[in-house]
């Protein structure tokens, strides 16, 4: 057995290893999946907006919050980071005509969204204070959905499911598939006490813990996944509620989802080495959540190398090789030089794709969306195909944007 037959069956050990876990925690905890506690009183909340070149948003984003039916909303706080289109006259219209709504504005452009969410959060003395980003429109009744679970004294912060709003284009479809099955997973996560981001299309935080632990860091790429982090390590708990929902404008594209999931990279690689210390400290933390993101990164970088070097083998050593011989009449390309792989290896990857088709489309079913727009065949074996081996391409981008310094949005 060489060596990289060995690499990718460690590989495929650890693939199993977390979809198996998936599966476990669904089978166990299947009738839990919807709960959301009622509250036992009436929590004072007020939401704030970072706003930055949103004016063709952030009314609707305002309207929505407005709209979403939480009585003791106290206020909607609008940040506006200096943007350069007319957001912040809007948002200045809005405080006018809308009495909960606070208008205000950054000295300075503070760069990231933590830097105005760090701002707006100056102007709040609710008990719980929520986001929402200037581009995500929360659906009626999700923030009813979510206050329930600060009954207990120990909650940090509760998210909601994050879902594609624009599902026109080929991109977009492809990625309503992923948001609903990564927001799927991270359900499950929580009954193992693992949730490891506060989503910024609509997060609600405890006002003293926020404060506690002083906010976001700005220094991050992802303040959402280092806040979460934070909590964590401070010994809050972290809640989410499946069916509250809050839908965001998602890359349209290319170019945009290429630079998205750049900056969510980098940021969680930002937040690994802070709190790489940690490992197998400060309870699921370090015991699961930091190692569930390294080797997630190990899985896919693994799998891309492994696939590339068996490409390249066949090619260069089999297929460009002088097997043809005039004298023997030999092939110059024989059948068993095609595969890739040992038989036992295909039979493993089979095993694991059609193991993760059947937990996407118990994803798509236990999401609940009455929008299935897009989720077709075509699209859904893309997302399984290709999509999935497209991302670890991005992660060695990332990799080498990281280690170039780049920590821009």
């Amino acid at each position: 057995m060489d060596t990289i037959t060995v690499i990718y069956l460690i590989y495929i050990f650890i693939g199993f290893y977390f979809l198996f876990l998936f599966i476990l925690i669904y089978i166990q905890n299947k009738n839990y999946l919807y709960y959301s506690p009622k509250p036992k009183r009436d929590y004072s909340l007020s939401i704030v907006i970072p706003c930055y070149n949103e004016g063709a948003t952030i009314e609707k984003t305002v309207k929505s919050v407005l709209d979403s039916g939480y009585k003791n909303l106290k206020k909607v706080i609008v940040v506006d980071d200096c943007s350069k289109d007319n957001s912040y006259k809007i948002i200045k219209e809005l405080e006018k005509k809308y009495p909960k709504v606070l208008a205000v504005q950054t000295p300075k452009n503070t760069g990231c969204a933590a830097g105005s969410k760090n701002y707006g959060a100056k102007f709040v003395d609710t008990e719980l204070i929520g986001f929402s980003d200037g581009d995500s429109f929360i659906e009626k009744g999700s923030i009813d959905k979510l206050v329930g679970f600060f009954n207990d004294e120990k909650m940090g912060s509760v998210t909601c499911s994050v879902l594609v709003a624009n599902r026109d284009k080929f991109i977009e479809r492809v990625q309503s598939v992923e948001y609903k099955v990564i927001k799927f997973s991270r359900k499950l996560l929580e009954f193992i006490d693992s949730i490891y981001v506060t989503p910024g299309p609509l997060g609600v935080f405890r006002k003293s813990a926020f404060d506690k632990i002083g906010g976001f860091d700005e220094k991050n790429l992802t303040e959402d996944i280092e806040i979460t982090w934070h909590l964590q390590a401070e010994g809050y708990k972290v809640r989410m509620a499946l069916l509250s929902r809050a839908y965001t404008v998602a890359p349209s594209t290319i170019k945009d989802w290429v630079k998205q999931r750049n900056r969510w990279n980098i940021g969680g690689l930002q937040t690994s080495i802070k709190y790489g210390r940690d490992w197998f400290r400060k309870g699921m933390l370090g015991k699961f959540i930091l190692p569930f993101f390294v080797f997630s990164w190990v899985i896919g970088l693994f799998g891309l190398t492994v696939l590339a070097y068996r490409i390249l083998k066949v090619l260069i050593f089999r297929l460009f090789s002088t097997t043809y011989s005039i004298q023997t009449q030999t092939s110059l390309i024989r059948f068993e030089d095609i595969s890739l792989m040992p038989n036992i290896l295909i039979f493993f990857g089979l095993v694991m794709f059609f193991l993760s088709m059947w937990f996407t489309l118990l994803s798509l079913f236990h999401m609940k969306d009455e929008n299935r727009k897009g989720e077709n065949f075509f699209v859904l074996s893309f997302y399984m195909v290709f999509y999935v081996m497209i991302y670890p391409i991005i992660l060695i981008s990332s990799f080498y944007k990281f280690l170039k310094g780049h920590r821009k949005w």
